[in-house]
């Protein structure tokens, strides 16, 4: 099972949102994103330049969560954040992907949705984005690993010019 780290910087955030993966429950929204094998994103010191301790590995899990103002006043966002932290603690070490980042999106559902449903959501989301995932690299693979064609317009040379009617 893999470890669950926590997301924590902006740009950590702003980088699985960059990614365009995400599903959408009634409980909340997920995104995520794979990452590269040597990000470690901050986590040298400055003096000796080695991996600080308490970081992740990069073939863990991480997870952030957010809520948005919408929601409510601080004490609500605070109180839905507490209900999406302790489903992910239950979810993602089983289905989480190793490698990957996900962002868990409170919604306004996220404080009033039952527990068990909650984990529901959670789990279909990391279900759907699993499936997508899958789905995208089956297609690179039978059309020549994303190949849009381009190419080989491009290659064909130019066309109506004055040598073709000589």
């Amino acid at each position: 099972m893999p470890t669950v780290g926590r997301l924590k910087t902006r740009p950590q955030f702003l980088r699985v949102a960059a990614a365009k993966r995400k599903w959408a429950t009634p409980g909340l929204v997920l995104q995520a994103a794979g990452r590269p094998a040597d990000s470690t994103q901050g986590s040298k010191t400055r003096e000796t330049g080695s991996p600080a301790a308490g970081h992740d590995d990069p073939a863990d899990v991480r997870v952030g969560f957010t809520v948005t103002r919408r929601i409510g006043n601080a004490v609500v966002r605070n109180r839905a954040k507490r209900r999406l932290r302790a489903a992910a603690a239950e979810v993602f070490p089983r289905l989480g992907r190793k490698g990957t980042d996900y962002v868990v999106i409170g919604r306004s559902g996220t404080l009033t949705r039952p527990y068990d449903k909650l984990l529901g959501d959670l789990e279909q989301a990391i279900g759907r984005l699993d499936r997508r995932k899958a789905r995208a690299k089956t297609a690179n693979a039978k059309t020549g690993e994303g190949r849009t064609g381009e190419g080989r317009a491009r290659d064909a040379g130019p066309q109506g010019t004055s040598e073709e009617a000589s």
